[in-house]
C-alpha cells in the first residue's frame, strides 16, 4: 500500500514509554478529530486513508495509516501488485482474512488473522500483498513509520510477527496487545531506537480505563474502530482519529470505554513516537529527505536497482 507546532518539554524529565510504575498526572487533551477519507490503493482496494499527507509533519513520525475492511470480496480481491518503497517502514496488521506478501529481497510470508508484518524498505524494494481468500471479511490496518534520514538506504529488512508472538498486557477491563515499544512492563514485538514508537491494539470493556506515559514532546494519536473512547471530554467514536495535544507538562494519555450503559465495549489503536524533524520529502511510495533523492529513487525504480 502504498509544520507541527513546537513543545518546550517540562523541565522535568519525560517518562520513557511504558515505564512502570508511573501513573498519569496531566493526561494530554484531544487536539482535534479527524474522520478518514474513502478511497482505493493497489488493484482497486477499497480503504479508508485515516492519516494523510496533511498530517505528516504534525504526526512526524507517522507518515500514513489505512483502515481496510470488507465482507465484500470484490472490494479487495484485486490486492496490492508488484509495487516498490523507499526510505520508510510498512507495518501492516491483520484483524481478520488473509494476505500473501512477496518481495524482490527473497521475502515472502502470510499475514493471518492477529499477526504484523514489519518490512523496511530502506534504499528499495519491490513487494507485492495479495489475498489469500477468494470471500469473507478482510480487515486489518497499514501503518507507514518514516526512517531517519542516515537509515533510508539501509538494507530492506522484513519480518512475520505470528499472533501468539505479540506480547500482550491484561489490566482490569482492557488488554494490550504491544505491537510496538512497552506498556505497564511489557515489552512489544518490535522497538526502534530512533522513532521509539508505540503501537497498542487495546480492547476495552464497557467503563474500563487505561493510562499510558507518554514523553511529552512525542506526538501520538488515537485510532477508534470499534464502540466509543472518551478522552477527557471529547467522545471518539468509530472510525475516528483522535490527534492528542502536544500540551508542556503532560505525561500521558487516559482513555476510557464510553459504552458502559449499552454493554459495548470498545478498541482502539494507540501509537505515539518520537519525532525526526527532518524534511520530508514524498512521491507516491519513495519517502527522502530532498527532491534530489525523489529523482534518484524514481530513476532507479525505472533503472531496475530496486529489485
Amino acid at each position: 500500500m502504498s509544520p507541527s507546532t513546537a513543545t518546550t518539554p517540562s523541565a522535568t524529565p519525560p517518562p520513557a514509554l511504558g515505564a512502570e510504575p508511573v501513573p498519569v498526572r496531566v493526561p494530554r487533551a484531544v487536539e482535534r478529530l479527524v474522520k478518514g477519507q474513502p478511497t482505493s490503493d493497489g488493484a482497486g482496494v477499497r480503504l479508508t486513508r485515516v492519516l494523510s499527507g496533511n498530517l505528516q509533519r504534525r504526526l512526524d513520525p507517522f507518515l500514513m495509516l489505512d483502515a481496510f475492511g470488507s465482507d465484500e470480496a470484490a472490494d479487495y480481491l484485486g490486492g496490492f501488485p508488484d509495487h516498490p518503497h523507499r526510505g520508510f517502514e510498512t507495518v501492516t496488521y491483520m484483524l481478520e482474512g488473509r494476505m500473501r506478501h512477496k518481495d524482490s529481497a527473497g521475502h515472502e510470508g502470510l499475514l493471518t488473522p492477529g499477526s504484523v508484518q514489519w518490512m523496511t524498505a530502506g534504499r528499495g524494494v519491490i513487494h507485492s500483498e495479495m489475498p489469500e481468500q477468494e470471500q469473507g471479511r478482510m480487515e486489518g490496518f497499514q501503518l507507514w513509520l518514516n526512517l531517519p534520514a542516515k537509515a533510508k538506504m539501509s538494507d530492506p529488512w522484513y519480518r512475520d510477527i505470528r499472533p501468539e508472538d505479540i506480547p500482550a498486557w491484561q489490566g482490569a477491563g482492557v488488554t494490550a496487545r504491544v505491537i510496538a515499544g512497552r506498556t505497564h512492563g511489557v515489552a512489544g514485538a518490535v522497538e526502534r531506537e530512533a522513532t521509539e514508537p508505540l503501537y497498542l491494539d487495546l480492547h476495552f470493556a464497557p467503563g474500563a480505563a487505561f493510562e499510558q506515559p507518554l514523553p511529552a514532546a512525542h506526538n501520538a494519536f488515537v485510532y477508534v474502530y470499534r464502540g466509543v473512547l472518551a478522552i477527557g471530554e471529547t467522545e471518539v467514536p468509530a472510525g475516528r482519529m483522535a490527534v492528542l495535544a502536544n500540551s508542556a507538562g503532560s505525561d500521558g494519555v487516559r482513555l476510557v470505554c464510553a459504552g458502559a450503559g449499552d454493554g459495548e465495549g470498545a478498541r482502539a489503536l494507540l501509537l505515539a513516537g518520537r519525532p525526526l524533524n527532518e524534511p520530508i520529502a514524498q512521491y507516491g511510495p519513495f519517502v527522502m529527505n530532498t527532491h534530489e533523492e525523489i529523482f534518484q529513487a524514481v530513476e532507479d525504480f525505472r533503472a531496475g536497482r530496486l529489485a
